[in-house]
């Protein structure tokens, strides 16, 4: 029998809440490191067991902070390191969690709805929700992945749905309809002079469909643009990053509707200015070395370290050493938009901005090339 609901006073409920001047977060979800010497330690224990019925060789990082449900490394991004053998292949999967992968070792490829993706070590690809994909090692070498999902969130909501036994070419684009008799006669309309609407139950279970691809950023192009930025003076404000930008996701700037991934070079000794936002954010950097303060604590990592580097609304900046670093950030801020919670304080000096609600911020780009 189900227990009965609480009843929350207003000291309650104030209590659950954080101020928008605190570094609680921080201290809820602290930042955490998995090295290097621990990521290749567990990639050489897992590809040492029998290969498992579905192929999969799969260990997920857990922040200590996060619920048995959500089982994340941040609140709403699970990661996965995931091996594979030489000539090894995993069976057919789908489920309603978006994806995307990161090839941390040797090379393969990824059919995703019956699209193949040749794929080399950093090398970046998506998978949308709902559509059939499988690994293939094809290469000489042992592969490995880091494979970012928000199962953390649909979890929580008890509503994250996984077939082990899909159709293999299924994809969301055949599922959607394509026959212009199909659309709704029945239109929204216009309610109130100031912008309030009504819209039909036709139209709300048949929204506007828009096709999600599965798409391949490979390293060796990204690096060629992303190599340029290094040129950008010491003044410059902003970071010098790429997003690996999805069209689909429109203005809310993603690699999944859920949370984009970018890529950054940080020429030596640079050190980001400190800001905050409500986004957390994980980085793996695969080259150089260097620190992050987060909330007043220094922390040091190198190449092959994963941190949850920002913890969402702590003060924080990066700062790279003697070597250029290349990192790897995934962080939840196209949900955040499309929540209309992305407080965003880019300056410390200047009040937070809630990102695609309001304008947003500027750097010094052009005066420092």
């Amino acid at each position: 029998m189900a227990g009965e609901v609480q009843l929350l006073d207003n000291t309650d409920l104030t209590n659950h809440d954080t101020a928008i001047d605190s570094d609680l977060p921080a201290k809820t979800w602290p930042p955490v490191i998995v090295t290097g010497e621990q990521i290749a330690a567990e990639i050489d224990r897992l590809a040492s067991l029998p290969r498992p019925a579905n192929g999969r060789r799969q260990t997920q990082f857990v922040h200590p902070s996060a619920c048995a449900i959500g089982r994340g490394l941040n609140p709403g991004v699970q990661v996965t390191l995931d091996v594979l053998l030489p000539g090894e292949e995993t069976a057919p999967i789908r489920h309603n969690s978006t994806q995307v992968n990161f090839c941390i070792r040797g090379e393969g490829r990824t059919v995703v709805g019956g699209k193949r993706i040749d794929f080399r070590q950093y090398d970046v690809w998506n998978q949308p929700s709902f559509v059939t994909y499988y690994h293939r090692n094809d290469g000489n070498n042992l592969q490995a992945r880091l494979t970012y999902s928000n199962a953390p969130l649909l979890r929580l909501m008890h509503v994250h749905l996984v077939d082990e036994n899909p159709p293999l070419h299924s994809t969301a684009a055949e599922q959607a309809p394509k026959d212009p008799a199909a659309q709704s006669p029945f239109g929204a309309f216009q309610l109130t002079a100031d912008g309030a609407w009504l819209m039909p139950y036709e139209i709300l279970i048949n929204p506007t469909a828009v096709e999600s691809k599965a798409l391949h950023w490979p390293w060796q192009a990204v690096k060629e643009n992303l190599d340029k930025l290094a040129a950008l003076g010491k003044s410059y404000v902003g970071r010098r990053l790429y997003l690996l930008y999805n069209p689909m996701t429109g203005r809310f700037n993603g690699t999944t509707p859920s949370f984009f991934a970018t890529i950054t070079i940080r020429p030596p000794k640079i050190i980001d200015r400190p800001h905050r936002h409500v986004s957390s954010a994980i980085n793996y950097y695969f080259q150089g070395s260097g620190f992050s303060v987060v909330d007043g604590t220094r922390y040091h990592w190198r190449a092959g370290d994963l941190m949850v580097s920002a913890p969402g609304w702590a003060i924080h900046n990066h700062a790279s050493l003697d070597e250029p670093v290349y990192e790897l950030t995934i962080q939840d801020q196209p949900l955040n938009i499309a929540m209309e919670s992305l407080l965003w304080q880019e300056s410390l000096k200047h009040p937070p901005a809630v990102l695609g609600a309001t304008t947003g911020f500027a750097t010094n780009r052009a005066e420092s090339a």
